[in-house]
């Protein structure tokens, strides 16, 4: 798999998905955990979460201007790691929320996620940067030998961004069954079992604002999860303790994000000799260049981040629909998806697994497409993506239509007989992600490829940050999804990210010949 290819791409690799275990062990717990925790509303838990996963895409443009400008990639990557360390350090530490402490408890919260998401800032671009840097170099060597040869490596990249992606998603696999493995454990040693429902249950109870059928599914809900199977005697203590326990399991899970932010930081720093430093060369060579040189460079890198700019005012509605799986798409896998066996963070752990097992299938057809003359170009397998990503959304806005799903809101409040009945099993996960993972696959990794092939040497962090910076755009309208999900009929929600799908697509065709032109 890694013949043809740069040495330290497998360093890298090792090195990412480390960072990325730690990271979708918080990431895949996080919306429902704000809402479990403090009894916040989807809606505010997820503009939270919003800001928080925006935040760190945005960070990447200051991580990248900060690696471009000292030239210190690699000391920039290792302050990333301590960063987030740290910031993992501070949310394992489980504190109760309590009417008297939320004051100052939800902002430390806030302020930990912060320092996460500017260490992933520091991190995940300048790493991104460092293997277009590889590439770049392998095809220098490769037109020293001639034409072919170029050729040959210039294909290379595509499929090298992609086993990157790859490595990223086996940590991405494993990482969604710590937490919930943790809070299950933690339950069972106090007498108790999980529930999905409870939290926000135990919230209302404690603040006064629960309705006479949810206290009823309290009651009903109260009884399962107790060893006894007996009513508690004193509910209020009940949803005190329920909520500590739950909750505390989480905090330890976070512990095992800061031990894996320090073994992707080991990795690194023994490997650093094999990486290069972006940008170093193209300065040197700068120096030689004749005026009229420099005029058309200076056009031809206009022309480069106009086509960079066009293609990110896509992406952003593609992260806006695909990040849905940690807001709107966690809460239909609770709410409407019996998680009697299966909690729902787990169904995370779809996607990158179909990452893993796809990859190697989608580049054996792009590689027999590409042995036949008939090469699919990345602005055009862009375009295929944001198609598939629409087939996911059709796939669900059908599937709740025909069942007849009201919204979120109104779902809940009907019994707990009758919401199980109406359940949907989990086939209907394993489908939707398929079809979203399929797109992923389409404009994720070839995204970042792109972005290495147009971006000038001298601004390589900079441009990926401004990859990241179009995921953090989509990231901030996070929030609409969970607010349409409780406001209006589910299929009515998956219809609206149909259609940003279908229109992204639409538009992307559009351009494909000139972007083509571009990255020629």
């Amino acid at each position: 798999m890694f013949k043809g290819h740069p040495k330290g791409l497998l360093a890298a690799a090792l090195s990412n998905m480390g960072e990325r275990f730690g990271y979708y062990i918080m990431n895949a717990v996080l919306a429902l955990f704000l809402c479990s925790k403090f009894g916040l509303s989807e809606e505010n838990g997820t503009l939270i979460y919003s800001f928080f996963y925006a935040g760190i895409y945005v960070l990447s443009l200051v991580g990248g201007w900060i690696a471009d400008k000292s030239q210190n990639y690699k000391g920039t990557i290792i302050a990333g790691l301590v960063t987030m360390a740290s910031g993992y350090a501070v949310l394992s530490v489980p504190v109760l929320s309590t009417a008297g402490n939320i004051g100052w408890l939800l902002p430390l919260t806030c302020f930990a996620l912060f320092v996460i998401a500017f260490g992933n800032g520091l991190f995940k671009g300048n790493l991104q940067a460092i293997v277009g840097q590889m590439y770049d170099n392998l095809e220098a060597e490769a037109a020293k030998q001639g034409e072919q040869a170029l050729k040959e490596a210039k294909d290379r990249r595509d499929s090298g961004f992609q086993i990157f992606y790859v490595f990223i998603n086996i940590g991405g696999v494993l990482a969604p069954f710590i937490a919930p493995m943790l809070r299950s454990w933690w339950l069972k040693a106090h007498a108790l079992a999980y529930n999905a429902q409870l939290p926000a249950l135990c919230h209302e109870y404690l603040d006064g604002t629960i309705s006479a059928d949810n206290t009823a599914n309290l009651n009903q809900l109260a009884m399962q999860v107790s060893e006894s199977g007996l009513l508690p005697e004193n509910m209020t203590a009940f949803c005190g303790e329920y909520l500590n326990v739950f909750n505390t399991g989480i905090h330890f899970s976070f512990i095992a994000s800061v031990a894996a932010m320090l073994i992707s930081l080991i990795i690194f720093i023994c490997t650093r000799k094999n990486y290069p430093t972006p940008g170093k060369k193209s300065a040197t060579a700068a120096a030689n260049y004749s005026p009229e040189e420099r005029r058309a460079a200076a056009t031809e890198i206009k022309q480069r981040m106009y086509a960079l700019f066009a293609v990110l005012g896509i992406v952003i509605f593609f992260w806006f629909s695909f990040h849905q799986n940690g807001a709107s798409l966690s809460f239909f896998a609770r709410d409407f998806v019996n998680s009697s066996v299966i909690p729902p963070e787990i169904w995370q752990a779809i996607n990158p697994f179909f990452v893993i097992v796809l990859t190697p299938v989608i580049m054996y057809i792009f590689g027999a497409l590409a042995a036949r003359g008939k090469v699919i170009s990345t602005p055009r397998k862009i375009a295929i993506g944001m198609a598939i990503a629409g087939m996911a959304y059709l796939f669900l806005a059908c599937f709740s239509l025909l069942q007849g799903y009201p919204s979120a809101t109104a779902f809940k409040s009907l019994p707990v007989t009758e919401q199980e009945a109406w359940m949907a099993g989990p086939w209907v996960l394993i489908v939707l992600y398929f079809f979203l993972t399929v797109a992923e696959l389409f404009i994720s990794p070839l995204g970042l490829s792109f972005v290495s092939k147009v971006a000038p040497r001298n601004m390589q962090g900079l441009c990926q940050g401004l990859w990241l910076g179009a995921t953090a755009v989509g990231n901030l309208m996070l929030w609409v999804g969970p607010l349409m999900y409780n406001k209006i009929p589910i299929w009515q929600c998956w219809t609206v990210f149909l259609s940003v799908c279908v229109i992204s697509m639409l538009v992307m065709l559009l351009m494909v010949k000139w972007l083509e032109k571009v990255t020629e």
